[in-house]
């Protein structure tokens, strides 16, 4: 009996850690801080036990097609719709963090964590950090 009851206790723990991670896998609706607006939509995938995240689409037609003139590296000049904004986080409780984000606007990488919202699970936030200072966006899930 105890043995079964051993079992159940880690198939429960199990789920929930799986359940953690697919509440933030999934495509995200992100928002314009300036204006308000809808602007893209990001896929987030996991890739061995790390989380990434890329721009599936543009949602601003006059936007579409542009490229990431102000990125460095091995991102300047790729198109913005596809590129990898978001690299390497790590779970870390109910957060992913220790990982970055691209800004394309401006091609500005800011160290990164996203964690979803404990009042609304169809909200997801996400923190970029300079040294002290932060910016968080919330991106809607679609």
């Amino acid at each position: 009996m105890r043995l079964t009851n051993f079992f159940i206790v880690v198939l429960i723990l199990i789920s929930g850690t799986i359940s953690a991670q697919e509440q933030i896998l999934g495509k995200w609706k992100t928002i314009d801080d300036n204006t308000g607006k809808e602007r893209s939509i990001v896929e987030i995938y996991k890739k061995g036990d790390k989380v990434y995240g890329k721009i599936d689409r543009i949602l601003t037609e006059s936007e579409r097609g542009n490229l990431c003139t102000e990125c460095k590296g091995e991102d300047y000049n790729k198109p913005i719709e596809g590129l990898v904004i978001m690299k390497n986080l790590k779970k870390d409780g109910d957060e992913y963090e220790d990982g970055t984000i691209l800004d394309p606007e401006n091609g500005k990488v800011y160290r990164c964590k996203i964690w979803v919202d404990e009042d609304d699970p169809k909200v997801l936030n996400v923190r970029g950090y300079i040294a002290f200072l932060y910016r968080t966006q919330q991106w809607i899930r679609i």
